[in-house]
């Protein structure tokens, strides 16, 4: 990507301990200010009610010119009228105030700020310009650390922070880095219903002081993140960025949704961050030299955090696909030859093990292993036909599809591949058949098992990640 000409020091003249420290500290404040919180129920009251919400362990001051209280907290009227140390302020006035709380900030020894305050860059005008880059003199002149502006800030479960209230309080393996406020939410809001629970996430918005590199970086040491997913608008120094997309992707998986590769894409990316985009063939060679996962819409984004998130670190391009329709096991076959994955060649045993209990009629022995309608019923062929599958030393994953004909059989069927999974180390991967309700997802889920609507869906998530293991193999080597 082209570097913009802006500047960027991220924490400046610090070793990598002392850095990954610097950033450690804003997902662990001891104490929180919220800076322009309402009294009634506006768009800024839900930062408070989220802390509350999430249990947030530490100290909450309130912060209102007028009230008392709010929410049952001491209120103070300024950042400085607050008595004791504040690590972290959550910034919710108005844009035409926000340069004057920040350097109250800065003087009152605050270690971070997020500004969720918008109308800076983004405008695109030279006011709102010059004001974010006053913003970055006066955090850099002080040591403080800004987010945003125009951004929902820090959601970290572990150390009760939280964006939005209502929010999963479990902690989990995926890292979230987001220039949308409004999409990191919505992930955040709906991961556990995918499987994704978060070490942490941030919204990154305009990012005038920190940047999406320096939380890749952080997110990239972090041992508490498996897996990283980022939304991108833009990309400042691209260098740098591709220097630390690479470290982090020698460690785990980076998912990336880059936006604005498209003229249409660009107009609108920079109207909402300001961010300024590049060209999509320097961004496929950027994917290429730092490993990324890369993937294009929202529902490639999950599936593939789902995947990463959930799936073991093992496997291999050789999968075996298991149907109770027929027409669906075709369409799985087809999606594994354009997905780039291979129909494993089953072994002679495990045909004869499979002929000792798949009905004679209206089924397959090869792969697809086709074991018919009445394993709708009777869920024990599904269960013994994905065992002996997961047995056979030619299969290295495996994909589901099936359930049973009523709540008690559809049970016995979840209980029957959650069993296998326990049993085998292989990747199981369970399809949902069209049309069908979904209920069968959360036990799944729970079970470490991923679960998609469509074999198209389960079998491009899985060949990303083998093209990653692949990539970091070949490095690692």
């Amino acid at each position: 990507m082209k570097p913009t000409p802006e500047t960027h020091n991220p924490v400046p003249k610090q070793p990598g301990a002392e850095r990954f420290a610097t950033m450690n500290q804003l997902f662990n404040p001891r104490s929180i200010a919220v800076v322009g919180v309402p009294r009634g129920l506006k768009s800024g009251k839900l930062f408070l009610l989220a802390l509350l919400d999430m249990g947030y362990p530490g100290r909450i001051y309130p912060v209102h010119p007028e009230a008392p209280e709010i929410e049952g907290l001491k209120a103070y009227p300024s950042v400085s009228a607050i008595p004791g140390q504040v690590d972290l302020a959550i910034v919710l006035v108005p844009q035409e105030q926000t340069l004057g709380v920040v350097r109250e900030c800065a003087e009152k020894g605050v270690k971070g700020v997020v500004l969720f305050t918008a109308g800076y860059k983004e405008t695109g005008t030279p006011q709102g310009r010059a004001m974010e880059e006053e913003l970055v003199r006066v955090v850099r002149r002080s040591g403080m650390r800004l987010i945003g502006p125009n951004c929902m800030g820090l959601y970290s479960p572990r150390t009760g922070l939280s964006f939005f209230p209502e929010i999963s309080r479990v902690p989990g393996p995926v890292g979230l880095i987001s220039h949308s406020g409004s999409l990191a939410n919505i992930l955040a809001r709906v991961g556990a219903e995918k499987g994704i629970y978060f070490s942490k996430a941030v919204s990154v918005g305009n990012e005038c002081d920190l940047w999406s590199a320096d939380f890749l970086e952080y997110l990239g040491q972090d041992p508490e993140t498996k897996v990283i997913g980022m939304y991108l608008e833009g990309i400042k120094d691209g260098p740098r960025f591709l220097e630390v997309l690479h470290e982090a992707s020698l460690r785990k998986p980076v998912v990336i949704w880059k936006v604005g590769l498209t003229p249409e894409g660009g107009r609108a990316a920079l109207s909402h961050t300001g961010a300024l985009t590049g060209s999509a063939v320097l961004w496929e060679g950027l994917v290429r030299q730092g490993g990324a996962v890369p993937v294009s819409g929202y529902e490639p984004w999950v599936d593939t955090l789902m995947a990463c998130a959930l799936l073991p670190d093992s496997g291999g391009d050789r999968v075996a696909v298991i149907s109770g329709p027929g027409g669906l096991a075709v369409s799985a076959a087809e999606a594994c030859g354009y997905a780039g994955l291979r129909l494993a060649e089953l072994s002679p045993a495990t045909r004869k093990t499979l002929g000792e209990f798949v009905p004679p009629t209206g089924t397959s022995l090869g792969n697809p292993i086709d074991v018919g309608l009445t394993a709708s019923f009777r869920t024990e062929i599904y269960a013994r036909a994905v065992e002996a599958a997961a047995a056979d030393p030619g299969v290295d994953a495996l994909f589901v599809i099936g359930r049973g004909l009523d709540p008690r059989t559809n049970r016995s069927y979840v209980d029957g591949m959650i069993r296998v999974r326990k049993d085998y180390e292989k990747p199981l991967m369970m399809i949902n058949i069209p049309g069908a309700p979904a209920e069968s997802a959360q036990h799944f889920f729970e079970a470490g098992i991923p679960f998609f609507e469509t074999p198209d869906r389960a079998m491009k998530a899985y060949a990303r990640i083998q093209r990653y293991r692949a990539w970091r193999l070949e490095r690692c080597s």
